[in-house]
């Protein structure tokens, strides 16, 4: 069983920067390709983010190209989103997921339903 915890998240003014973690345990993580979504009250869950196994490919939402980068560092066991210009529609509760599979492309259009594991969640806030 993977395990995944999210942290980073806070309180922050349009304009300003996050950086949110995902350390994962339990499995080999560099196995595993890995996304980021978020929720915001009374809303879906969206994708944000994602890469594959090797952090050597990977895909935004269109909302979010330019200002967010995904990356990850499998010797930490650790995948990062590196939120900048950050604006209040930005505001939502931030997952990461995973999927096992050196060959899957962890693409958009899959949505949440194609990954099997989920932390628990950090909210990310941002004030006008």
């Amino acid at each position: 069983q993977l395990q995944l915890v999210e942290s980073g998240g806070g309180l922050v003014q349009t304009g300003d920067s996050l950086r949110l973690s995902c350390a994962a345990s339990g499995r080999t993580f560099r196995a595993y390709a890995t996304a980021w979504f978020r929720q915001a009250p009374g809303k879906e869950r969206e994708f944000v983010a994602s890469t594959i196994y090797s952090g050597g490919v990977t895909y935004y939402t269109d909302s979010v190209k330019g200002r967010f980068t995904v990356s990850r560092d499998n010797a930490k066991n650790t995948m990062y989103l590196q939120m900048n210009s950050l604006k209040p529609e930005d505001t939502a509760l931030y997952y990461c997921a995973a999927k096992y599979g050196f060959d899957w492309l962890p693409e958009p259009h899959q949505g949440p339903n194609a990954y099997p594991y989920w932390g628990q969640g950090t909210q990310v806030t941002v004030s006008s």
